[in-house]
């Protein structure tokens, strides 16, 4: 296996042996559960479901699920993904042990929500004059031409939700694992909040 789920710490800093100070993203990643493996001859794709953070309560699981992980032979988990590569058996657990230091992965996770946000700080527009009486500080401005084309073109930006979207940050380099206490330290930041879960993957 090349990926792993995780959950999203917060940051820190560590010293590197030359004694320069690098801020690293903690991630508790794993153990994962392999729960279910998808082959084409009988779901059609191949892929790998792995779940995180068992669920100490079955009674909070429905039906569907409970079957699944009874069949599998393993207790329910409140995370699930699929993943398209990986030779594993049902059962097995993938850990942090995958990854070494200097890596390189890259992290996907749900950023964090904005709410609804002007053109300026989400599509990073100049905006207007802010002094001198100016009443155009924030605005976005034009939006089209009136006799062509006589309407907005698709995907002018505009003001709107900003965050809380699927976001994947690449080239990340891998400062430290720690696999007694199943932690991964990447260098820099990573999409979500804290407590987030994300998705970790070895890059090719």
């Amino acid at each position: 296996m090349t990926e792993i789920i995780g959950k999203k710490l917060g940051m820190t800093q560590i010293f590197t042996n030359d004694g320069k100070v690098v801020p690293v993203t903690v991630i508790e990643a794993g153990p994962c559960c392999v729960i279910q493996v998808k082959t084409v001859e009988r779901d059609g794709y191949e892929s790998v479901k792995l779940g995180f953070s068992e669920i100490r309560k079955v009674k909070r699981v429905n039906k569907p699920m409970v079957g699944v992980c009874k069949k599998a032979g393993v207790k329910p988990h409140k995370v699930l993904k699929e993943f398209r590569i990986g030779n594993v058996k049902v059962g097995e657990f993938v850990n942090v042990g995958i990854f070494s230091k200097g890596d390189r992965v890259k992290v996907s996770g749900v950023s964090k929500g904005k709410g609804f946000q002007g053109v300026m700080k989400r599509h990073n527009y100049a905006g207007g004059p802010g002094s001198h009486g100016s009443m155009f500080n924030r605005a976005p401005g034009s939006i089209g031409a009136s006799s062509y084309p006589s309407r907005v073109w698709k995907n002018k930006g505009m003001p709107g939700h900003m965050g809380s979207a699927m976001v994947t940050v690449r080239n990340l380099k891998v400062a430290d694992v720690k696999p007694e206490q199943n932690l991964l330290l990447i260098e820099g930041a990573v999409p979500g909040a804290n407590g987030s879960i994300v998705e970790i993957r070895k890059e090719a």
